[in-house]
């Protein structure tokens, strides 16, 4: 009778645990991230991702999930061997060029930031930033003959 009691609550704790565990996996880049790349050392500092905030540098931002990357965009965007694992996401978001960062430094140049694509695996969160009103496209040919395409970041826990 006792175990019978008890079953419920076991239900309820895996139940719990497993609700947990899949909020996680899509929000791997949530969480504080310092500068790991030269280029992120020297243009925006470390980096907070939470919710639909993003501090730069301390400075924040509002930026919303439009959706999760497919592998082969990963693989394309962020030059990466997708069977290595790992998660990505395309984010909308608005830094204005005039933002400066890091040693007088811009995001992208004269032009606001409208994108971000990041790349989790594992301890390293890589980010692409892009200008333009459209969404970036993804793939190899697109990525490497964009001009929209401001700079790729690397950060690490």
């Amino acid at each position: 009778m006792l175990i019978a009691m008890k079953m419920p609550k076991i239900v309820c704790a895996i139940a719990g645990f497993a609700l947990v565990c899949s909020s996680l996996g899509s929000a791997q880049e949530s969480g504080a991230w310092r500068a790991a790349s030269k280029t992120a050392k020297s243009i925006t500092g470390d980096l907070t991702i939470g919710g639909e905030k993003m501090l730069i540098n301390f400075a924040p931002f509002t930026i919303a999930q439009i959706r999760t990357l497919k592998p082969d965009e990963i693989g394309a965007a962020f030059d990466a061997d997708t069977s290595a694992g790992g998660t990505g996401s395309l984010y909308r978001l608005s830094i204005p060029a005039t933002k400066k960062f890091l040693h007088n430094n811009t995001l992208c140049g004269s032009e606001d930031t409208q994108w971000m694509a990041t790349y989790v695996a594992g301890h390293s969160l890589q980010v692409d930033f892009f200008s333009g009103e459209k969404p970036p496209v993804f793939t190899i040919d697109a990525i490497s003959n964009s001009t929209d395409l401001c700079g790729t970041y690397t950060y690490a826990r």
